[in-house]
């Protein structure tokens, strides 16, 4: 049985996730961002079983196509931030092709189920990603704006004051931890 699991956001949640389902008695078949495949079908007591393990964990089973596709939405947006994968492209093409359904759908979708644009949660994303790479403290703004593809230090700058009302520079002087959880997002 294949399920679609909310707030997986990285690979530590997906070995937490499995090791706590397989230490429960579940065959667990595989585990990726926000998706889970398990050995065999679940009958009701062991899918409340299931439902129960995953909620105790921090994670939710998503029901429905539509929350199914926001969430694959989401999963792609934090894996292009969180990897080497750079965008090729614009990014309504790049959600386009990966999920096979048109932008204008997946756009309205995404913004009944969410309360915000594609865009909006992608620009988030990011500035999320950056305040996590300032605090590292080991790029320069410049890597950093290279790294989450905008087109300067410049724009970057601009956009992260815009978001925080915070220039990097002042936010890595602060130390304070002003980072939000990508899954509250």
């Amino acid at each position: 049985m294949h399920y679609y699991v909310k707030n997986m956001v990285c690979s530590h949640c997906a070995e937490v996730l499995e090791e706590k389902l397989t230490h429960a008695g579940f065959q667990v078949k595989s585990i990726d961002l926000g998706e889970l495949t398990l050995g065999s079908t679940l009958n009701e007591k062991d899918q409340l079983k299931l439902d129960e393990v995953i909620r105790n964990n921090g994670f939710e089973l998503i029901n429905g196509q539509g929350a199914q596709i926001v969430e694959t939405v989401k999963r792609l947006i934090i894996k292009l931030i969180r990897t080497d994968e750079k965008l090729e492209g614009n990014l309504s093409d790049y959600l386009s092709e990966h999920t096979h359904k048109d932008y204008q759908q997946l756009s309205r979708l995404f913004s009944n189920v969410e309360g915000k644009s594609i865009e909006r949660y992608y620009i988030l994303q990011k500035i999320e990603r950056a305040k996590e790479l300032i605090v590292y403290g080991e790029q320069t703004f410049a890597e950093i704006a290279l790294e989450l593809d905008y087109s300067s230090q410049q724009h970057f700058s601009r956009q992260f004051k815009k978001e925080t009302g915070l220039s990097p520079s002042h936010f890595k002087d602060i130390k304070e931890n002003k980072r939000i959880a990508i899954d509250k997002i």
